[in-house]
Formats: structure tokens, C-alpha cells, sequence
């Protein structure tokens, strides 16, 4: 294992064996939030409607939407506001700061209110450089509590605003240093979140700027608003491609003891959003993976996969399982291994997933036991002998296309064993025989006849597995029986010469030239 970084891998197009090729498969894939836009967007860019913290009492809150208001007359109200904010930054006359105060405030009101804010118009209005002045140094904690929650804002709304908050950036950082108090230090980090939100450009910046440390130093203490906060910023800081990141943020002193701390004794929320940091450290970085492979974390998130039914913790919880699993050897030659009571947990944690009513769930599960699975024959024989295997079996049959194909390959992986050499992996008989006689065969031929690559390739991997495998020539007899061979001759005239060869080979091999197909 390399130090500093991990190398994706995806399934590559080996012919033969399926049991190799899911080890590390879909690293990349952990690095997204979500497939879904509306949850990507919902983790990446936050609107702050409410106060950060609770400590923060005396400022008043506006947490009316006010959906209905015209957004003509939003816009007006908001040129209004800056105009207010010039001539306040400007008044050095009696109760000057309460005047800055009220403005900014009127000011985030309106950026707070709307589902649509009027971001545009106040940076059309030249409220920046404004903004940026009421983050000096010396000013009132009131006064940089509103004008970072102006920012934060600004910050939510389209890419060319988010930018337009560049020359507020060294500030914004620096009020997150140890000096500052914590409402206006955990604001900054909201605010930083929103711009690492916006993507790598955006990330760099903010990274060659210094923010990585001081967000670190937030994730320390047991306060749980202001560790949500920070933790949810530094998942978009470090989510890469660049693993640098991530690399550097475990190593920082003090940031393994706080993860694992958090994730075990936090309650949901804020165990979630720590979840999310170690599924793009372990996504990311080999270092970060290794780190973590020798802590308590496996235990940890077991622990929480099990008592917990929170959907928005238990996906970044498999999905850092996943990684651990995928990216460092030492979770399965050291920890996972047979008879251990923390290898059964793991099991029993992924079949309460895999029976779970949401999708999601049950494709994650499938996902990390396919990657045990891929593992010794000792961890083939604890999956084969578990509940799991009559799940995955009813799933094959009847779940939604993209989970069949993740319990393809947990399937395929239970009946070969790990390949010597260069060699093609042996077969497990036992576990073929029972899987096939369960009836899998169907759901692997449908997969040869979908219209998914990869799909069809795992298909004809497996029918491979049983016309070689089955005894006493069974294998052939089935295959024919549920129209393999028909399924196997789509490929005839196929574009993806891997798969043509793949599916020719095999029926002139176990079928006889009166099926041959042209190559």
C-alpha cells in the first residue's frame, strides 16, 4: 500500500475470474454524495435560516420563509438594504455600531427568507467590498456574526456568487482562529462549507489559503453544534479528486481520537456528518484508510449500523465500511477473519440493511459483502452459511436493476476461490451448486440480456462458472433449459468485441459448433 494515495480501480474485463475483480471496485463512486441532485445538493451547499449555535441568544431570528412575497419586490428591498449598509459603515456618529448591526441584520434577513434569495441583486449593488470591511479585525462579535451570516448566503447561492466571496476569504478564515468566539467561528466554517461546496477550483483556494487547520481544530472539542458544523465544511473541503487533503487532515494531531469519538458517542446528527469526513478520507487517501484500519473505527460504525435506523447515518456508515473493507488488506487478513465476533457483527449489521425498505441501504450492503466476499474462502463460507444468502438470492429476482448487479457479484464471488498466480480461480462446487439449485441461474441469464456492459459481462462470467463447473455435465443441460444459448446469441453481431468473443467462446466450447457464433 502507497503511502499518501489511493488509485481507483474500477471491475476490469477479465473473462474469467469473478471473484478478483471486486476488490477496490467503485472507490471513486464513494467520493459522491449522491446520485440524486436534490440530496448533492442538499450536503454540499447549506442556506443558514437560523443562528449557529444556541450560545448565540441575542440575536434575533427570521426563520419566516415568506414564499409567497414577490421577488421584484425582494430585490427591491434588498438594493434598499445595501444602500443602508454603505451609509452605516460610513456613520461614526453616536450608536454607530448599533446602526451596523441593524443593517446587516436587515440585510440577512432578506438573504434568510426567500427559497430564492436576492443574492444577485446585493452583489449587483456592490455589497461585497461592504461585507468584507465589516470582517475587520477589532469589530464587535455582533457585528462579524451577521456579516459572516450575510456571506454563508451568498456563499448557498450559484457558482459566480460563491466565487464573488474571494476577497473575503482570508478573513473569513482568520476569524476562525483560536482568538475568535465560537458563534462567529462556527459561522466562518458555514460560510467555508458553502465554498468548498462549489467544487475543486473553489477547494484549491481555499486549501492554499489555510483553511484546513483551523476547520481541524473545530472538529477537537465535545460541543456538538460547532463539530457539525466543522465536520459537514471539512467533508467538502477534502472530497477531492486531489487526496492531498485528506492526507493531511488525518494527520493532524488530535483529529483520529475526535472522529472516532464522535462517531461513537455523538447523537445521529452529528455522528452523521463525522461519518461523512471518514468516507472521503478512506475514499481518498491510503494513508487516511490505514490510520483508521488500526483504530476502533470498524467496531465503532458496527456498532452504530446496528442500533441505529437514521437513513441519513446508516449510508455514509456503509459506505465508509465499504472503503475500509475495499482499500486496506489489514480489516480483512487481521480483523474480519473467521470466528471472530466482530466478523459475525459486521454480517448481521449488512443483513439488517439488506432487509431494509430503502433501496439505497440494500445496494450499499450489497456492495461492501460483495467486497468481503471477494476475500478468503474463510469469508466466502461465513457469507454462504449466513442469512444474507437467501436476501440476495430474492433480490436477484425481483430488485431493481442496478442492486441485481451488485448481488451478481457478491453471488459470483461466493463460488471461486482466490486465484494462485496468474492462474484462473478455483472453483467452490459446493457454494455453485447450492446457489444454482436455489434458482440464481434466471436472474444471472437476464443480466446477459440486459443492455448494461458490465452487466452482461458478469453474466456470462457466471455462466462460464456453471457450463465449467456444475457436475456430471448439469451445467449445459440448465443453461439450455432457461435459454442461456439464445441469451448468449444477442452477442452475434455485438460492437463490444470482448463480450462477442467472451459469449462465442463459450457456446462453441460447451455447446457445439450447430450454436457457434460469428465472430
Amino acid at each position: 500500500m502507497s503511502d499518501e494515495t489511493s488509485t481507483p480501480q474500477k471491475r476490469g474485463p477479465i473473462k474469467s475470474p469473478v471473484g478478483s475483480v471486486a476488490v477496490q471496485r467503485r472507490r471513486e463512486h464513494a467520493v459522491m454524495v449522491g446520485k440524486e441532485r436534490r440530496e448533492a445538493l442538499m450536503r454540499t451547499k447549506r442556506l443558514c435560516r437560523v443562528g449557529v449555535s444556541s450560545e448565540n441568544a441575542d440575536v434575533p431570528v427570521e426563520d419566516d420563509m415568506m414564499m409567497d412575497e414577490e421577488q421584484s419586490v425582494l430585490e427591491d428591498q434588498t438594493l434598499k438594504a445595501v444602500e443602508e449598509l454603505k451609509h452605516a459603515i460610513g456613520y461614526q456618529g453616536k450608536g454607530a455600531m448599533q446602526k451596523r448591526v441593524g443593517a446587516l441584520r436587515e440585510l440577512r434577513r432578506l438573504l434568510s427568507k426567500s427559497e430564492y434569495p436576492p443574492v444577485e441583486a446585493a452583489l449587483k449593488a456592490g455589497v461585497m467590498p461592504t461585507l468584507v470591511q465589516f470582517l475587520s479585525f477589532g469589530s464587535p462579535d455582533e457585528q462579524l456574526l451577521e456579516a459572516a451570516w450575510c456571506l454563508t448566503n451568498i456563499a448557498a447561492g450559484k457558482p459566480e456568487e460563491t466565487k464573488a466571496l474571494l476577497p473575503a476569504l482570508p478573513l473569513i478564515i482568520a476569524h476562525m482562529g483560536e482568538k475568535s468566539s465560537l458563534p462567529v467561528a462556527e459561522q466562518c466554517a458555514w460560510a467555508l462549507g458553502n465554498v468548498a461546496g462549489e467544487g475543486e477550483e473553489m477547494r484549491n483556494v481555499l486549501l492554499s489559503q489555510g483553511a484546513l487547520q483551523p476547520l481541524a481544530r473545530m472538529m477537537l472539542p465535545n460541543k456538538g453544534s460547532t463539530v457539525r458544523t466543522a465536520a459537514w465544511a471539512l467533508s467538502n473541503l477534502i472530497k477531492g479528486p486531489d487526496p492531498k487533503a485528506a492526507t493531511d487532515l488525518i494527520r493532524i494531531d488530535g483529529v483520529l481520537d475526535a472522529i472516532l469519538r464522535h462517531l461513537k458517542r455523538g447523537d445521529e446528527e452529528l455522528a452523521t456528518e463525522v461519518a461523512w469526513v471518514v468516507v472521503y478520507l478512506t475514499a481518498l487517501s491510503n494513508f487516511a484508510t490505514s490510520m483508521l484500519a488500526k483504530s476502533d473505527l470498524l467496531q465503532i460504525i458496527v456498532d452504530r449500523l446496528a442500533s441505529s435506523n437514521s437513513l441519513q447515518l446508516l449510508i455514509p456508515l456503509l459506505r465508509g465500511l465499504g472503503n475500509l473493507v475495499a482499500g486496506d488488506s489489514y480489516i480483512t487478513n487481521n480483523v474480519l477473519v473467521a470466528g471472530r465476533e466482530i466478523t459475525v457483527n459486521v454480517i448481521q449489521a449488512l443483513i439488517k440493511c439488506l432487509k431494509s425498505e430503502h433501496r439505497v441501504l440494500k445496494k450499499e450492503s450489497a456492495w461492501v459483502l460483495s467486497n468481503i466476499a471477494a476475500g478468503s474462502v474463510e469469508h466466502k463460507k461465513i457469507i454462504h452459511s449466513s442469512e444474507a444468502v437467501s436476501l440476495l438470492m430474492r433480490l436477484l429476482s425481483t430488485g431493481p436493476f442496478d442492486i441485481r448487479k451488485e448481488v451478481a457479484y457478491v453471488l459470483g464471488n461466493l463460488c471461486v476461490a482466490p486465484a494462485e498466480g496468474s492462474g484462473r480461480p478455483n472453483l467452490i462446487v459446493e457454494h455453485l451448486v447450492s446457489l444454482v439449485g436455489g434458482g440464481c441461474l434466471v436472474g444471472f441469464i437476464d443480466l446477459v440480456r440486459s443492455a448494461d456492459t458490465e452487466a452482461a459481462r458478469l453474466g456470462l462470467q457466471f455462466l462460464e462458472l456453471v457450463l465449467r463447473g456444475m457436475p456430471n455435465g448439469e451445467g449445459q443441460k440448465l443453461v439450455e433449459a432457461e435459454d442461456g444459448i439464445d441469451a448468449m446469441e444477442r452477442f452475434q453481431f455485438h460492437e463490444n468485441e470482448d463480450l462477442r468473443n467472451m459469449a462465442n467462446e463459450l457456446v462453441d466450447k460447451y455447446f457445439g459448433e450447430d450454436y457457434g457464433l460469428d465472430s
